[in-house]
């Protein structure tokens, strides 16, 4: 039985290393897929890993159509097996029905990759849409770190090094829009999350001599 299946994470989890080691390992046992990517860090028409892994993909636009796509590849004499479904998180909700739809009724595989939650904590509207239809979801298992060391589990966008809650749901990374703003994303632990205290943060903080250590409130870090 096909599955729609979504794989979450925060940022740094590994999420792109595994649609890629998952591509291989069908390839390898003589399965036929696509690759689909949207926002990548690498550019358009790309799927890549923090590790330097990268492969060719479709890039998802806005109006693209995952069953036009499918339905054309195999009536073109290119069966579809399963579709390997990058950066889901900036997918539409329309475009995940669609992928529901291609397993439901086309019988193909599909793997989706992405975060949940914004830099607001807001679920973004592909993840949602995937959390509602999806047949599994199940969280990575490579845990992202915080600065102090405990498990991230939040995404924090920073401008110019300090970290903004406000702003456009969707921004690149590594990017400066209008050449003048550096924005860049960061993953941490809840607490320093809810404090807006970030690496640059804590860095300046424990730097000054009117600060005391506790006043960073440092996550002790458990002891297996």
């Amino acid at each position: 039985m096909a599955e729609l299946v979504f794989f979450s994470g925060t940022m740094d989890s590994g999420k792109s290393t595994l649609a890629l080691q998952m591509d291989h390992n069908h390839r390898a046992r003589g399965r036929r897929g696509l690759i689909f990517s949207k926002l990548d860090r690498a550019g358009e028409d790309r799927l890549s890993s923090r590790l330097g892994l990268s492969t060719a993909a479709h890039e998802v636009h806005d109006d693209l159509d995952f069953w036009d796509t499918v339905v054309g590849h195999a009536t073109s004499g290119l069966p579809v097996d399963y579709l390997i479904c990058d950066e889901a998180q900036f997918y539409s909700a329309e475009q995940v029905e669609q992928l529901a739809r291609i397993v439901d009724e086309m019988g193909v595989d599909v793997f989706a990759f992405g975060i949940t939650a914004d830099f607001r904590t807001q679920l973004f509207p592909g993840s949602r849409r995937l959390i509602e239809l999806a047949d599994k979801v199940q969280v990575l298992q490579v845990e992202a770190l915080c600065w102090c060391g405990r498990r991230a589990t939040h995404n924090a966008r920073v401008v110019n090094g300090a970290m903004v809650v406000e702003g456009e749901q969707v921004v690149v990374g590594d990017t400066q829009p209008g050449g003048e703003d550096l924005v860049e994303y960061e993953v941490l632990c809840r607490r320093h999350f809810m404090r807006r205290m970030n690496s640059a943060a804590a860095r300046a903080a424990s730097s000054s001599p009117d600060v005391l250590p506790f006043d960073l409130d440092l996550c002790p870090v458990p002891q297996a």
